[in-house]
């Protein structure tokens, strides 16, 4: 067995070990439910089974070497800016692939280090992740949505206490977000800053996958946000919805902002999977945009490929049946031919071009480690 084999088999039998005793340590801490991780799909299978020598965990390995690379003497992980929220989307997708905050291997320790500047107060302005590193609410969601899933596998107990701490500092930022006073067919959404009197979905969907991990969690969350995120998606629709939710056209997708009628690959993408996020996973929206997608599969010319790629490849494995099986074939095949040698994804389309590597890469790791099953808020 190589060291890849015995690295890959370790990151999975420590994790289901971890994860496994961490529900107990976050009721015991912070008297919360702890998360169903008996749900996690190795739960019952034989460890040792679940290593498959081919190019999806081994361009993942690459990957996540590349990332190793970039960390710096703070314990940051970026290389365009945004600190903050980019060390977030690093550290999961780290923990996407099995990597927990441990001393045993060098990805667990270079994971323990970014948790630990993410951490930092400077980082959270009265509970805001957006202000320091400039990365506004996008940042935010995406910092608040890594710690609730990380939150009880931290490599110490204080570490695990602080990052309870900033969760419900960070969670009451989105909440008082979301209930600025905004025209109607806004209500419910997110925006650039926490005083925002618009929405827009790709904005909205990092909060919204926010507070159901936090309230997976057993956080402060009342059903009511939940209830109100979705009021704002079923806007953000672009075919208009009758007296009774069911929407005139049988196939259609999600837009930028509400009133608009033209579905984009993206956005149908992060619209359906903030939908299943919500528990809607019957929904004919999300039959909808799962239908739309099929017809309009993804192309490397997107002009958001990886962000959308991220939410395609997660959503349409939820969805099941021809949709995951399409996503499962074609993710591999666009996102396996555009890894550099160095491991590294790089971006060549519009402004995702200029958001960097340690973006790129992290959405295409979290894109391909679907099949893991390790991350929670993407458990159905």
């Amino acid at each position: 067995m190589s060291d890849f084999e015995r690295n890959m088999i370790h990151r999975r039998t420590w994790l289901h070990h971890a994860m496994a005793g961490t529900g107990i340590a976050v009721a015991s801490l912070f008297g919360s439910t702890p998360r169903p991780f008996g749900q996690l799909a190795f739960a019952d299978e034989d460890l040792t089974d679940l290593y498959v020598d081919d190019s999806i965990d081994r361009s993942v390995n690459q990957g996540v070497q590349f990332l190793l690379r970039l960390q710096k003497d703070d314990g940051s992980i970026a290389d365009r800016g945004t600190a903050t929220a980019m060390t977030s989307l690093v550290i999961m997708a780290l923990a996407s692939v099995g990597t927990i905050p441990e001393p045993s291997t060098p990805e667990g320790r270079a994971m323990s280090r970014a948790i630990e500047f993410v951490l930092q107060p400077r980082n959270q302005t009265k509970g805001y992740f957006g202000h320091h590193d400039g990365s506004r609410m996008y940042g935010h969601g995406i910092t608040t949505l890594m710690l609730t899933e990380i939150l009880g596998m931290g490599a110490t107990i204080d570490q695990n206490t602080r990052i309870h701490s900033a969760l419900v500092q960070a969670i009451q930022v989105i909440l008082k977000s979301q209930s600025v006073r905004k025209p109607q067919r806004l209500q419910g959404g997110w925006r650039y800053k926490p005083d925002s009197r618009d929405s827009d979905l790709s904005v909205s969907v990092w909060q919204v996958m926010a507070l159901r991990s936090a309230k997976n969690d057993g956080l402060d969350v009342p059903a009511e946000a939940i209830d109100f995120a979705v009021e704002y998606l079923q806007e953000s629709y672009t075919s208009p919805l009758d007296e009774n939710g069911q929407p005139r056209e049988q196939v259609g997708g999600f837009a930028y902002t509400p009133g608009t009628h033209h579905p984009a690959f993206t956005m149908t993408s992060a619209g359906l999977l903030a939908m299943q996020t919500c528990g809607q996973y019957d929904s004919p929206l999300v039959a909808g945009s799962a239908a739309w997608l099929l017809e309009h599969p993804p192309r490397t010319n997107e002009r958001f490929f990886f962000y959308g790629m991220y939410y395609y490849a997660q959503g349409m494995h939820q969805v099941g049946g021809e949709a995951a099986t399409t996503a499962a074939k074609i993710v591999p095949e666009l996102l396996l031919r555009l890894q550099a040698d160095n491991g590294s994804w790089v971006s060549h389309q519009g402004e995702e071009r200029n958001v960097g590597v340690a973006y790129a890469t992290s959405l295409a790791i979290l894109s391909l480690s679907v099949r893991y099953h390790y991350l929670p808020i993407y458990q159905r």
